[in-house]
């Protein structure tokens, strides 16, 4: 029990550690898109890459507390670990938008600027540039949802292994008070054998004493007979 707690104490230890570098990380990442000439950006995603490394070594050292954690509680912690390897997974890609956003976000004020700064282009140049523009809005809420979703379905999944993990310890639980009512009912049993036993042993003393009293009675009536007559 005791290296079960302590393995669990080890994983919040290392779980606390990643939402420091995580909250750490997202700060990094929102300064790349902010920053005001190339070698600040440079320096910006050294840093954050170096943080997503910090939290990479993390995720493997959880593994391992995961692998070496007895079974009671191994399912619940790799519920655990897979929700914050999926967090990883966003990091890296928050990352690797982050550092394409400039160029995108770029071509994109290119694109608009050309649209108003050349007023003779022909309206299906006009909607086709305006559709694309409508298409990569469109794909980036798409993206944001389905990053949305699988946050949702990750985080339902670790609340039904909580669920399975507690539903599997009341049944350990009433399988063990099931074997504790069955040693009970059979000391019962043996106990009442027992008394029925003891209880035919009296009986039978009974008769014998009552036997023994007639016998005496009956060699008393015989003395007393013989005397007198």
């Amino acid at each position: 029990m005791s290296s079960d707690a302590s393995r669990a104490d080890s994983f919040s230890g290392y779980e606390q550690d990643f939402y420091t570098l995580q909250s750490a990380f997202n700060k990094t990442v929102d300064s790349i898109s902010s920053a005001s000439n190339t070698d600040k950006r440079k320096n910006a995603i050294q840093s954050a890459e170096r943080e997503l490394g910090e939290v990479n070594e993390l995720l493997v050292q959880m593994e391992r507390e995961v692998m070496n954690a007895p079974s009671p509680s191994r399912i619940r912690l790799q519920a655990r670990c897979r929700l914050l390897k999926s967090e990883g997974e966003k990091m890296k890609r928050d990352l690797r938008r982050a550092s394409l956003s400039p160029m995108v976000n770029q071509d994109r004020e290119d694109l608009l600027l050309t649209m108003d700064t050349e007023p003779d282009l022909d309206a299906s140049t006009i909607d086709q540039r305006q559709r694309l523009l409508n298409g990569t809005d469109r794909l980036g809420e798409s993206s944001r949802r389905l990053e949305g979703s699988h946050r949702l379905a990750l985080e339902t999944e670790n609340i039904g292994v909580n669920i399975l993990s507690t539903l599997k310890g009341q049944r350990e639980t009433l399988l063990r008070t099931r074997d504790t009512l069955g040693e009970a009912d059979s000391y019962i049993d043996k106990s009442s054998r027992t008394l029925k036993v003891m209880a035919r042993r009296m009986a039978t003393n009974k008769i014998i004493i009552g036997i023994i009293i007639l016998v005496l009675v009956a060699l008393i009536v015989l003395i007393v007979w013989s005397k007198l007559f």
